[in-house]
């Protein structure tokens, strides 16, 4: 395998890592959301069913009017066919059905009367209830904002470093991509380790056999730590402590 192949695969485990605490940060931002709004959506929650509950009395009031209008015009008729009844016997049964229907149309009127009286206390509870929600939406609305834009900068980076990831597999080798994909895909968080100077895993700093080692340092075949399963490379930073150090000493 060859250093830039090693060092691509590098690059990858980096941004895995960031990528990872990325996708958990933006899927925090969901219950942070639901907490903050959740006042707002009890007080909406409820005027829809206040409002439901008004749909349905106003529709029971239109019902009510047009049967009480059915029977007015039955009424009506009634009064037309009393005038024209040739006995009692048919002016008793006119008499008797016409006293039925305005029965049931002052039955109607009062029922509309009382559904008038809850239509009229529902409408003053909804538009209470209306002022609350919108005050309340009104009171979480910035903070609901601030963490909508903090979760879009996460997943702006979150889309970058993944284009990024891409570019940087196109330029390793199918073989490589496939054995780093199949170790990341199964949780490992570490895919990559450098062989330390004293031979050890730069992981689980596991002592590697001395042949290993070799084959490692000129071999350019996928090899990984016996103990914790890594790929490892000669090639790679070990932490980047001594090169600070020479820095240091240079100045």
């Amino acid at each position: 395998m060859t250093n830039t192949t090693m060092d691509s695969l590098q690059q990858v485990q980096k941004l895995d890592e960031r990528i990872s605490e990325l996708e958990e940060a933006i899927r925090a931002f969901e219950p942070q959301l639901a907490e903050i709004e959740e006042p707002a959506l009890a007080l909406e929650s409820e005027l829809a069913s206040i409002e439901k509950r008004l749909a349905e009395m106003q529709a029971d009031t239109r019902r009510l009017d047009r049967n009480a209008d059915d029977k007015r015009a039955r009424i009506k008729k009634l009064e037309e066919r009393l005038n024209k009844v040739q006995n009692l016997r048919e002016e008793a049964a006119v008499r008797t059905e016409l006293d039925l229907v305005r029965k049931a149309v002052d039955a109607d009127e009062q029922e509309a009367l009382q559904l008038m009286g809850e239509t009229q206390r529902a409408e003053q509870e909804a538009e209470e209830l209306r002022e609350k929600a919108e005050a309340a939406r009104a009171e979480v609305e910035p903070s609901q904002e601030a963490l909508m834009a903090e979760r879009q900068a996460l997943e702006e980076e979150l889309e970058a470093l993944e284009a990024q990831r891409q570019a940087l597999l196109e330029d390793v080798g199918d073989r490589e991509r496939k054995v780093y994909d199949s170790f990341h895909n199964s949780g490992r968080s570490v895919v990559v380790a450098a062989l330390l100077p004293d031979g050890a895993c730069g992981h689980c700093f596991g002592v590697v056999p001395l042949q290993v080692q070799n084959e490692i340092r000129h071999s350019s075949a996928v090899i990984r730590c016996e103990a914790c399963g890594v790929i490892l490379s000669a090639d790679l930073e070990t932490g980047g402590d001594d090169e600070a150090d020479s820095e240091t000493g240079e100045g």
